[in-house]
């Protein structure tokens, strides 16, 4: 896990790291004085915290967390505002900014956003790994599997399932322990969430 902090105020940026450095963050922590520079350095494929001046000369905070979020980067964005920032700062929460924090923020106040930031990041890279595994594991099903999957997922029972696709409700049962046997889950709602879980990136489902 990393923590980044983007600020071109030297002070704030000397003073947040050296304040991260000293508290139990199990994490690597680097300070940029532009956003061009953090970019510069292709880190958007680490987890972690960004701590991200709203203000700043060339690429400002905004126009940064845009480019973040549409990266879907398991980064975690904490906007860092000045006091006449408020506005701008709701705006960027509404852009997938994960928080933000006001200057002079409290010693507490950075902690405790990072600790929940970081959090955040830990399970959004879980969530990536476990549907890069659901992915690989659906496109190596078979045809028949994928379809008596479709209709698990939309809670069909096996005898119905067996009507619609001509088969026998025993077949739908040897199919159902397979998927479930390559899908490496347990149970029916563990393997609807894996499916839903790819469904929301992409369409894993659809027979190749």
């Amino acid at each position: 896990m990393y923590i980044y902090i983007i600020d071109d105020d030297d002070a704030v940026r000397e003073s947040t790291e050296l304040l991260l450095s000293t508290s139990s963050f199990d994490a690597s922590i680097e300070t940029f004085a532009s956003a061009e520079e953090f970019f510069d350095q292709d880190l958007l494929g680490h987890s972690g915290c960004v701590l991200l001046d709203i203000r700043m000369p060339g690429m400002d905070g905004v126009e940064a967390l845009k480019k973040i979020t549409a990266s879907e980067s398991n980064l975690v964005v904490v906007m860092i505002s000045g006091h006449g920032d408020i506005p701008k700062a709701v705006e960027t929460m509404k852009a997938g900014a994960f928080s933000f924090v006001e200057k002079p923020f409290s010693d507490t106040a950075i902690t405790e956003v990072v600790t929940s930031a970081l959090q955040q990041s830990e399970a959004q890279q879980e969530e990536a790994e476990l549907r890069a595994h659901a992915i690989i594991a659906i496109e190596k099903l078979t045809l028949r599997e994928k379809e008596v999957l479709d209709k698990l997922v939309l809670g069909l029972l096996n005898k119905v399932i067996a009507y619609e696709l001509g088969i026998s409700t025993r077949t739908v049962e040897v199919h159902r322990a397979r998927i479930m046997e390559k899908l490496d889950v347990r149970s029916l709602p563990e393997m609807v969430r894996l499916c839903l879980l790819v469904e929301g990136k992409d369409n894993a489902l659809a027979a190749t």
